[in-house]
């Protein structure tokens, strides 16, 4: 305790003495800041000049942390806009499809329009709402039915050829039997020769032709097109190009793109007279025409005169 004593009496005055002398020197810094004379300026330059560089070591880790501040913010904001861009482009890439996608139904439409076909002719363009082909039956649905006026065995074409025709109607939707489906059967005219057969569907993209009359005068290449015979299709429709299959036999190239079937034009084709008794055009006289032509009423007398 003795020690710490006179420690006590020299610390008390040199305190009180540093505190003095700090106080005097910004008392008299501030003095000099104040006085606005040259040579007072020259020195306020040269102790600034001086002393400020110093404290770069002091401020270095403050101007690192806002640099990293400032980095971060760049960051978030580029990756903000990058984002964005990102969408953007997303977008761009969806608008760029549907306008490709409209492009190409815009130009099946003006296809459609380009067909020619005979003036008496008119139609009714539907959409293609599903594809129900399978391994045994070759069909699509189109978005037209009874209410727009569409009949069974009416032909159908897209924007090329014939596709088929209507085989069930709905209200609002309609059944397209593809000339490929094994029960199709119509009747064509191959040109130049003018000779008659029956495009017979199998499944396959190039169905055969049938009772043809003279095979020699068919070549590949040759156009075909509908026949008016029986009623079935108008005549002069496209339907393909003669091609010889693998199997030796003659067989039709379809014109119609049946991988993008989207759009069917189908032709109001002329009603066909109705008539009034079908079994009297099947039916026989029964003296022409062995025991099914026998009526009931000979056949009673028969068994009558027997008894």
């Amino acid at each position: 305790m003795a020690r710490d004593k006179p420690n006590e009496d020299y610390i008390g005055p040199i305190r009180r003495l540093l505190v003095g002398v700090l106080v005097l020197s910004l008392v008299g810094l501030f003095l000099v800041w104040r006085i606005d004379s040259p040579r007072v300026e020259r020195f306020r330059s040269a102790a600034i000049d001086t002393v400020v560089p110093s404290f770069d070591w002091a401020m270095a880790p403050i101007t690192g942390a806002a640099n990293l501040i400032s980095d971060f913010e760049s960051y978030r904001q580029l990756r903000a806009q990058n984002q964005d861009l990102r969408r953007e482009l997303q977008q761009m890439k969806a608008w760029k499809e549907a306008a490709l996608q409209l492009e190409q139904e815009n130009a099946k439409l003006l296809d459609l329009n380009n067909v020619s076909l005979d003036p008496q002719l008119t139609f009714v363009t539907g959409v293609v709402i599903t594809d129900s082909g399978s391994p045994f039956r070759q069909s699509v649905l189109v978005n037209v039915g009874s209410r727009d006026g569409i009949l069974d065995g009416w032909p159908t074409m897209d924007g090329i050829g014939l596709v088929g025709r209507i085989a069930g109607v709905g209200n609002e939707t309609s059944r397209v039997m593809l000339l490929t489906d094994t029960s199709s059967r119509i009747p064509v005219t191959i040109q130049p020769s003018g000779q008659k057969a029956i495009l017979a569907g199998d499944n396959s993209l190039n169905p055969p032709l049938e009772f043809l009359g003279d095979t020699a005068l068919v070549r590949p290449g040759d156009r075909v097109v509908s026949s008016a015979d029986g009623g079935v299709f108008p005549a002069d429709l496209l339907v393909g190009q003669v091609a010889l299959g693998t199997d030796e036999r003659l067989r039709v190239r379809l014109a119609a793109d049946y991988q993008r079937l989207e759009f069917l034009r189908v032709l109001r084709s002329q009603e066909h007279e109705a008539i009034p008794d079908p079994d009297g055009l099947l039916a026989p006289d029964a003296e022409f025409f062995g025991p099914a032509a026998i009526n009931p009423v000979s056949l009673q007398s028969v068994e009558a005169n027997d008894g």
